[in-house]
């Protein structure tokens, strides 16, 4: 009986095999009843063909935001600011500071008076993580709290702490006894 079961099993196979020669038929094989007639075929030159042409074109896309970022970061694209009145000369008393927003409503900055007609003006968040800068007249300098990062005054320039660049400057100008903010000078790389 064991024979029998044998004969019986290869008699369906070789039937199987008779009936669809084109395609060959095995136990193991799942894929023996999917036709690959009209399928692309993809080797190994085609898909390098394919990945450098997508690559080059990824490349080719992103050229004008890149010349963008160069143009702000160099500072070929620079930005005319409005003039705005910041206080009256004498408002100002030596040694004093005030806050304000330059040159949008969320750009804060701070004007501090350091003699007779000596007025300097910085955006006042640290180059470092952008935490508020505030004027200290005791120690006559610009002190970020977060990590202990200090500025000098005059020139914007970091003397202590984290932070490498130097506060960018608002330019200012002084017209019949006011003190006004025109630009903002970008630090130099």
């Amino acid at each position: 009986m064991g024979e029998d079961i044998k004969n019986n099993k290869k008699a369906d196979i070789n039937r199987t095999k008779h009936n669809n020669d084109k395609i060959p038929f095995e136990e193991n094989n799942y894929t023996h009843n999917i036709r690959k007639a009209g399928e692309r075929r993809l080797d190994r030159r085609g898909f390098m063909k394919t990945m450098v042409g997508a690559a080059g074109i990824f490349a080719v896309s992103t050229l004008p935001w890149g010349a963008l970022a160069v143009k702000e970061l160099s500072g070929l694209g620079s930005k005319s600011h409005p003039k705005q009145k910041l206080a009256n000369a004498n408002d100002l008393k030596i040694g004093e500071a005030i806050e304000f927003a330059y040159p949008g409503e969320h750009d804060a900055a701070l004007l501090v008076r350091l003699g007779e007609n000596e007025y300097k003006a910085y955006q006042n968040a640290c180059t470092h993580l952008k935490c508020p800068v505030f004027w200290s007249k005791e120690e006559g300098r610009l002190v970020c709290p977060c990590h202990h990062g200090f500025f000098d005054v005059k020139t914007g320039k970091p003397t202590a702490g984290p932070p490498q660049r130097p506060l960018p400057e608002v330019v200012l100008s002084k017209e019949q006894g006011a003190i006004y903010a025109t630009g903002v000078k970008r630090y130099e790389t």
